[in-house]
């Protein structure tokens, strides 16, 4: 059954520092490999924290009239002993007229091994929202994820679907927001070898925060999926501590409920920190 709400809580704990000389350095001594993989510990850790900030928290967003957006691309290929390439493209593009705004993000990977393929995997998410006033709004969700290798019955070779419904900002202050939001829709799902299941399921969705002060904040975030296939939770709870400038963590517990399989939750307990001195 389709997945609807992908989370993932990554938590890491990032300390150190590198200097221009250590940069220059020959990647035979592995500095410079190391000092890469730092960077993408501490990009994973900012992710982490930045994920708690809802973006709609407060009434309508403001966003820049018209088109505006992002693309990236990254592409490695390695020859001798073992041949291999590597392509991965993102692109973020927004859309704000007045009170509607439109959002997609996509991203592709391809890896390939000794000629064969290794990973060909599509990710694509459409967000509209429009906006009556600020506690109402209207939202549309679309989404697609495809695996160009699934070829068994167990893989999931295309996992989409398509949901809408009405939302409503219950509390709207500096200091605490919750907004709620509920709605139907349909999922699809085929497997690898084009066997596919189409169903209704019904969404609701809450978003609450709170802060304690200009520094301490805590975020609960809470998904519900039912179908005919099975009822799924999740809840994702935070609290953020920004000390200083240079020092700020999150503790975040997250619970993920599945009434269709032999162990219905799965809990995870996160901690990332970031410390710059």
């Amino acid at each position: 059954m389709t997945t609807l709400f992908l989370k993932s809580t990554i938590s890491a704990l990032a300390l150190g520092a590198m200097t221009t000389v250590a940069l220059a350095q020959d990647t035979l001594t592995g500095t410079r490999a190391l000092n890469d993989r730092l960077d993408d510990v501490e990009d994973v850790v900012q992710d982490d924290l930045d994920r708690a900030n809802d973006a709609a928290r407060f009434a309508n967003p403001e966003y820049r009239p018209g088109l505006s957006g992002s693309a990236s691309l990254a592409y490695s290929g390695k020859t001798g002993n073992n041949e291999s390439q590597d392509l991965s493209i993102g692109a973020r593009l927004r859309h704000a007229q007045g009170p509607f705004v439109q959002s997609l993000g996509v991203v592709v990977d391809f890896q390939e091994a000794n000629n064969s393929a290794t990973k060909e995997d599509v990710f694509a998410v459409y967000e509209a929202a429009y906006y009556f006033n600020n506690s109402f709004y209207g939202f549309v969700l679309g989404r697609v994820q495809t695996d160009g290798l699934a070829t068994a019955a167990a893989d999931i070779k295309r996992d989409a679907f398509l949901g809408f419904g009405p939302g409503y900002r219950v509390v709207n202050r500096p200091d605490m927001t919750w907004r709620v939001q509920a709605g139907v829709g349909v999922s699809y799902l085929q497997n690898g070898v084009e066997d596919s299941e189409t169903e209704v399921g019904y969404i609701a969705s809450s978003r609450f925060f709170y802060q304690f002060n200009p520094n301490v904040f805590l975020t609960n975030d809470t998904d519900i999926l039912n179908s005919d296939t099975a009822l799924r939770v999740n809840n994702d709870f935070g609290v953020n501590f920004r000390m200083t400038d240079s020092f700020s963590t999150r503790v975040s517990y997250l619970s993920e409920y599945n009434d269709s399989r032999a162990i219905r939750t799965d809990n995870k307990l996160g901690v990332s920190l970031v410390y710059g001195f």
